[in-house]
């Protein structure tokens, strides 16, 4: 199953390397890049920074505090948090392109000194007992059928009263998903739970939950404008489709049923450990 995932999302050749060529060629200039002109391509999830953003102010972050990102990809979120927080963050990813990719594109905004990546699993995470103070994974476990080692693998590592915060796609009520969307082309890697299903995972893996948001109206109005903009004017020349593929316009265009009809939910989860 992994390595049906890492071809998924593994891209072809270098892509960190593909990026630049897309970035210069759209004018920017990698001596000066901010982390906000990557987001297109590196906040690979729905609505993007902002989403990121308000999972931060969430998880009360600050200056030096240590935070797990699990499955991290192009480590956007990780960029992110630690230039508006001033946090460390330890990203981990199963596909090693994307590690690699995102130790790079560090490099190109000055924040390898506070953002590290490393390729390795979720459910078994190489990590000592209460290494961090906060965790985080955002669309990841829809990839994952043992959810609870998962979770109880954030539990081992998060330190007492620390805080885990997970921002994922659910099943909805609407119906079967409409694939391929961009977890997964086809039904053999897409594993979604419902709100209650997640709960109890949560649960028992240890974890007071504190807080849940169901987002899901926003993403429906951020998946329209992404095709409102794509049909005006065509993919963004630095975007997702650098490494999903030449069917990501139709992932798009099947989420936006997807959440339209409610087969799939947006939903956080702030947890205490």
């Amino acid at each position: 199953m992994s390595d049906q995932v890492q071809t998924h999302y593994g891209g072809g050749g270098d892509l960190a390397d593909e990026i630049a060529k897309k970035l210069e060629a759209a004018g920017k200039n990698l001596g000066d890049l901010k982390t906000s002109d990557l987001s297109t391509v590196d906040e690979f999830h729905i609505r993007g920074r902002k989403a990121t953003l308000e999972l931060g102010r969430q998880m009360n972050l600050g200056r030096d505090v240590s935070v797990l990102d699990i499955g991290s990809g192009l480590g956007g979120p990780a960029r992110t948090l630690a230039e508006e927080y001033g946090c460390n963050v330890t990203g981990i990813d199963l596909t090693q392109a994307f590690c690699d990719a995102a130790s790079q594109m560090s490099e190109w905004v000055n924040l390898g000194n506070q953002v590290i990546f490393q390729q390795g699993d979720a459910t078994s995470l190489p990590f000592r007992d209460n290494q961090f103070d906060a965790a985080m994974t955002i669309h990841v476990a829809m990839n994952i059928t043992a959810k609870d080692k998962m979770y109880a693998e954030a539990k081992r590592v998060v330190k007492p009263g620390g805080v885990f915060a997970v921002y994922d796609v659910l099943k909805g009520e609407g119906g079967d998903v409409l694939f391929p969307v961009p977890w997964a082309r086809e039904s053999s890697i897409s594993h979604l739970e419902i709100r209650d299903e997640m709960e109890a995972l949560l649960t028992q893996a240890g974890f007071e939950i504190i807080q849940i948001d169901d987002s899901t109206e926003e993403s429906h109005g951020w998946f329209k404008e992404m095709l409102a903009r794509m049909s005006e004017s065509g993919p963004s020349p630095v975007t997702f489709q650098a490494f999903m593929g030449d069917d990501f316009p139709e992932m798009v265009r099947n989420q936006d049923r997807n959440l339209s009809d409610r087969r799939v939910r947006t939903v956080t989860f702030i947890c205490k450990a």
